[in-house]
């Protein structure tokens, strides 16, 4: 596959405050790339530096070849930009706001009529974009970004904030606008979210890249115990541990919080063997790691607001 983006250290500094400081990115066409990182990681400085929207101090990047700074009118019709935060005029209606965006383009009111269509949105066509629930306003804000049929998309957090069914409704949606051949570069918060629609992603923290992959690599090469729970009370944590010992399972940590007695191990075989033998598989589940392990190991634990 060929490049649809490449970005080669790439900086950007605010006063004192190094936002950007050296991130290298190929992101290839038709893929759909996540950017993760905790809050203040550059997530979004990136992302602007990408879409031509500012100025890196150091760097070179390409979209399609071209780059994207000095505002490059080539390149406006290919992108599609969903910011973090999007301002409607509040009295105008749903169809009237993407079609103000379409007339932006020289797309026409049928063509914008029809993205309305695709995002879900028709029967709210005539609705005030100020009276649009969080996830109806995001679907908005896509739309618009959608609407001359760019090949690449940036979205910066489409979900935030939304409830779980809003999120998976424009999980759906970003899905189809992936499988429609067009590059998705993606910014989230929601590890969850990046490990079932991202091909691969970054993990950046102050403005650096730490590791670069697709999800499931970056989960192996973690090699994190696998957690086995069952419900507490079915076998004495001591009885577990000794059991554990007998068995020769090595690296095996257990604990009971009086809702589950869960065991950390690297061979969870034998530990399911024992539970099956006591009769104590009630409440039973097993997790691996997860993407959001990754990003924990790699960025730590510290909050962040």
């Amino acid at each position: 596959m060929t490049a649809a983006i490449i970005a080669d250290g790439i900086r950007k500094r605010y006063g004192d405050i190094q936002a950007v400081d050296g991130v290298s990115l190929n992101i290839e066409t038709g893929e759909f790339y996540g950017i993760l990182g905790p809050n203040g990681a550059g997530k979004t400085t990136t992302l602007e530096i990408l879409e031509g929207v500012r100025e890196p101090d150091e760097g070179r990047i390409e979209v399609f070849g071209k780059s994207p700074w000095p505002r490059n009118p080539a390149l406006l019709t290919r992108i599609g930009v969903q910011f973090q935060a999007s301002s409607f005029f509040d009295k105008l209606t749903t169809r009237e706001t993407i079609r103000i965006f379409a007339s932006f383009y020289r797309v026409g009111p049928r063509q914008a009529d029809a993205m309305l269509e695709r995002v879900g949105l028709t029967e709210f066509g005539s609705v005030s974009a100020d009276k649009l629930s969080g996830g109806q306003a995001q679907r908005l804000s896509i739309a618009c970004g959608l609407v001359h049929d760019p090949e690449i998309v940036f979205l910066d957090e489409p979900t935030a904030g939304l409830d779980p069914q809003a999120r998976r409704n424009l999980w759906d949606l970003l899905r189809l606008i992936n499988q429609e051949g067009r590059t998705v570069v993606l910014t989230t918060h929601y590890l969850d979210e990046a490990e079932i629609l991202c091909d691969r992603v970054s993990v950046m923290e102050h403005g650096k890249v730490l590791r670069t992959g697709a999800p499931a690599a970056l989960i192996r090469e973690l090699d994190d115990m696998v957690r086995v729970s069952v419900e507490s009370g079915l076998i004495r944590q001591e009885a577990m541990q000794d059991l554990l010992e007998w068995a020769g399972v090595e690296e095996s940590v257990v604990e009971d919080d009086g809702v589950s007695l869960s065991v950390s191990t690297r061979t969870p075989g034998p530990v399911l063997s024992i539970l099956a033998d006591q009769g104590a598989l009630r409440g039973l589940e097993v997790r691996g790691a997860t993407l959001e392990d990754v990003f924990l190991q790699l960025t730590g634990r510290e909050y962040r607001a």
